[in-house]
């Protein structure tokens, strides 16, 4: 069982989120906050203090319109290192692997920011070619041979693993709807040290995979975003949902909610309201799903996006959340 944990996040007067896409923990407990406000990455401690930040020199510059690779007017904060940021995600190693999505390109940091390696040129591969990238989605890394799997979702179908040094080895997916298929790859992560579990998004499941792409089972998942695993004796699988398509909006109990899953695929149990909204026991947009040493779960959510944007006049929503366990 799980209890929402008001007001945890402690942000700074001067730091704003505009939403939190991502979230990850590392081996000591800090929290790491993926997101696309005018300071991209903040560290937070059990307790959501701010310990850290980085991403951007000149955070009080104001604002810009840039255009991106694809030929869209984007806005952004003056100075930060991400065109646009979409996921993180902690090695074994306590190193950071953020993904920028329209920036098409994986940065691998060490835990101040600075940077060990980079994934992709920056441009686009071709619309649905297979190549690495067209708006990749999410990275994972093999805590046995430190292989990253990356899924490359939004642009693409499919997932492309990579030695620790970068090297490309093999892709695999199509769109589709048959197993190994995908409609949108948005998260990824080990399940387990020899197989990889997609959440593939539009097609409502997750896909797990040995790690070289050969398809093992799938489950049903609302609109599956991402997952993670526990930590520890906790072996379950924890699978963020998005809500519903414009059409059923105001219909309870589709998505909007984390749902936890053994091994095998079978429902343990799940948390969230049956409708959105900013109260502590509801989520808006789920995006990023991670938990810690003591079982506690954190969300980030693409609130502003899905949701704040919307409003009249626009506003900033609630986009990161803890949950305490309880019991179980």
């Amino acid at each position: 069982m799980y209890e929402p944990v008001p007001f945890w996040a402690k942000i700074p007067h001067g730091v704003w989120l505009k939403e939190a896409t991502s979230v990850a923990v590392d081996s000591e407990d800090r929290v790491y906050v993926f997101n696309r406000g005018n300071m991209p990455v903040l560290v937070l401690d059990l307790d959501g203090q701010v310990v850290d930040m980085w991403g951007n020199d000149t955070p009080f510059a104001g604002t810009e319109v840039f255009e991106d690779p694809y030929g869209n007017a984007m806005p952004r904060w003056k100075g930060c290192r991400f065109q646009r940021a979409h996921a993180i995600t902690v090695d074994p190693e306590d190193h950071l692997w953020l993904v920028d999505d329209i920036g098409n390109r994986i940065t691998k940091t060490d835990r101040k920011g600075n940077t060990l390696l980079t994934l992709g040129t920056g441009h686009p591969s071709g619309f649905q070619s297979g190549e690495p990238f067209n708006r990749p989605t999410d990275v994972a890394i093999s805590p046995r041979t430190g292989d990253v799997f990356v899924s490359d979702g939004y642009g693409n179908s499919r997932v492309h693993r990579f030695d620790a040094r970068g090297a490309h080895l093999m892709s695999w997916g199509e769109p589709g709807t048959g197993q190994g298929q995908f409609s949108l790859p948005h998260g990824v992560t080990l399940f387990g040290d020899d197989a990889v579990l997609v959440c593939d998004r539009e097609n409502h499941r997750v896909q797990v995979f040995s790690l070289d792409g050969e398809f093992r089972t799938s489950w049903h998942a609302h609109k599956a975003v991402a997952a993670c695993t526990g930590r520890g004796a906790d072996t379950n699988v924890y699978v963020a949902e998005q809500g519903p398509p414009p059409v059923q909006r105001g219909v309870p109990g589709l998505g909007h909610r984390i749902q936890v899953y053994d091994r095998e695929g079978r429902f343990v149990t799940r948390f969230g309201a049956d409708l959105p909204g900013e109260a502590p026991d509801r989520f808006n947009w789920p995006h990023s799903v991670a938990v810690d040493s003591e079982g506690s779960v954190y969300a980030a959510e693409v609130s502003y996006t899905e949701e704040g944007s919307r409003l009249t006049p626009p506003r900033e929503l609630v986009s990161l959340r803890k949950w305490r366990r309880t019991s179980g």
